[in-house]
């Protein structure tokens, strides 16, 4: 996923393996890790190098660089260093999904634009679980160890968008599905897109 917000015209791309729309392998459905390998290893190695140099990217599915690892990645917006998130599950979600909205100092609001790193230039509303609790494992000491957290705001929508991405889900999936707005960025200007024509991978 992108970092999503008002002023998002200016991106900067500096990854070259991710897999971009309408590569097949962005719907593969992956299947839960079972064990550790050295090659396991090395994915998760891969992704958190691709997701840190990504400068506009805020999270990284295995599938968006073509491995079928149940697993993602999310960085911290300050520090860079990447969280990794295996066999994720979301096991409670709290009220109905919204659209987003950015809270400006002045209390005005403005639609909060999800993007993806596989679908460079495109953004739009998605509606998203604004607070969830999450199950998943993560590799310590070359054991997975089970972990539990409540997330809300941002870290949650990244969170369902990353693990859409696990079951071949993709965001314009849930525009197209629920009616959400969708933008193609030009320079610095955005312009309405028609959603179902990226679906169909008239990018």
């Amino acid at each position: 996923m992108k970092k999503g917000n008002g002023e998002v015209g200016l991106v900067k791309y500096s990854v070259t393996k991710i897999v971009i729309y309408p590569n097949d392998v962005l719907r593969v459905k992956t299947k839960k890790i079972e064990a550790i390998s050295t090659r396991l290893i090395e994915e998760i190695e891969e992704l958190k190098k691709e997701l840190v140099e990504a400068e506009n990217g805020a999270g990284l599915a295995a599938t968006q660089l073509g491995i079928e690892g149940r697993f993602f990645g999310i960085k911290d917006p300050t520090t860079k260093k990447v969280q990794v998130f295996i066999n994720p599950e979301i096991t409670k979600s709290f009220g109905e999904k919204a659209f987003p909205l950015i809270v400006r100092d002045d209390k005005t609001t403005e639609d909060f634009l999800e993007g993806c790193l596989s679908f460079p230039d495109y953004y739009g509303t998605v509606r998203r679980h604004l607070k969830i609790e999450v199950k998943w494992q993560e590799l310590i000491n070359k054991k997975l160890v089970t972990k539990k957290k409540t997330l809300d705001g941002f870290e949650a929508i990244v969170w369902q968008h990353e693990a859409d991405h696990l079951d071949g889900i993709l965001f314009v999936d849930w525009i197209g599905l629920e009616g959400g707005k969708f933008y193609r960025w030009k320079g610095e200007k955005k312009e309405e897109w028609d959603v179902n024509k990226v679906i169909e991978g008239k990018l």
